[in-house]
């Protein structure tokens, strides 16, 4: 056991909100968010009725569409005391967009306003609900990490709770990055409709991680991290994208490639 502190009275049940491309891509953050959670004194479930938060067609026009989607996600995280997702941009999804697209449904909008109020980002989670000390956890060895910060992230308000948690690590040298609140140019189908623009934005983003020199990029949406890491590879850059979890579950000695 680490020795990490947590509060003594923590959430009695957190639900995972996976998001899609976090289960098909990325599964390993999955799995790193519930031990940490566990580990912090949580009781992690996994509601199965879960599907897409309906982001996508909301962020191409089709609001009837994404609504219904609203409606199930929210019959299946409604029970729950609080709602934790490792991206930021379907939390800003919930928080933001499913109360005003159920507003004046009597049948839903109390769901979604409730849902909407207990609904967070994994690293706003650990920040300002659990409220955790990670001064005594340190990475096997060092390392030097940057963090993007996620456009959905100043959206809820939230900031870069990433970089201020990582600043807690031992064996952590966090490098500044340059114009760190500008888009990695992903932006859901943003990408697939203007792949120049999209292209171009990318570039830039992943030249200003270059010019850090750090071997290790945080990013907390699966989103970015696709689009990011994509081009690393494409353009042969060595520099390995991770999320936050993934980190902390290897300061924490937890095991997440099994499962």
């Amino acid at each position: 056991m680490s020795n990490e502190s947590h509060p003594s009275s923590p959430p009695r049940t957190v639900a995972l909100f996976v998001t899609c491309l976090t289960d098909q891509f990325y599964p390993r953050v999955a799995v790193a968010v519930t031990k940490i959670l566990e580990r912090l004194g949580c009781r992690v479930v996994f509601p199965a009725g879960q599907t897409c938060c309906g982001q996508p067609f909301y962020n191409n026009g089709y609001h009837r569409e994404a609504r219904e989607l609203a409606k199930r996600l929210i019959a299946v995280l409604e029970p729950y005391e609080y709602v934790v997702t490792p991206s930021g941009s379907c939390c800003a999804m919930v928080r933001q967009h499913f109360p005003a697209l159920l507003e004046g449904d009597h049948a839903w909008e109390h769901g979604a306003a409730h849902v909407a109020q207990r609904t967070y980002e994994f690293a706003e989670f650990l920040q300002n609900v659990l409220r955790v000390d990670l001064t005594k956890l340190a990475l096997p060895a060092p390392r030097s990490i940057t963090s993007h910060e996620c456009c959905h992230m100043r959206g809820l308000g939230v900031g870069d709770p990433s970089t201020r948690l990582l600043k807690q690590l031992g064996n952590v040298e966090l490098r500044p990055l340059d114009r760190a609140e500008h888009c990695c140019g992903f932006g859901g189908t943003f990408a697939v409709k203007y792949p120049a623009i999209s292209g171009a934005i990318v570039q830039d983003k992943v030249t200003c991680v270059a010019n850090t020199g750090a071997s290790m990029l945080v990013c907390n949406d699966a989103g970015c991290t696709m689009n990011i890491a994509g081009y690393c590879h494409r353009t042969g850059m060595d520099v390995k994208v991770r999320h936050l979890a993934e980190i902390l579950a290897e300061a924490m000695g937890l095991e997440i490639d099994r499962w």
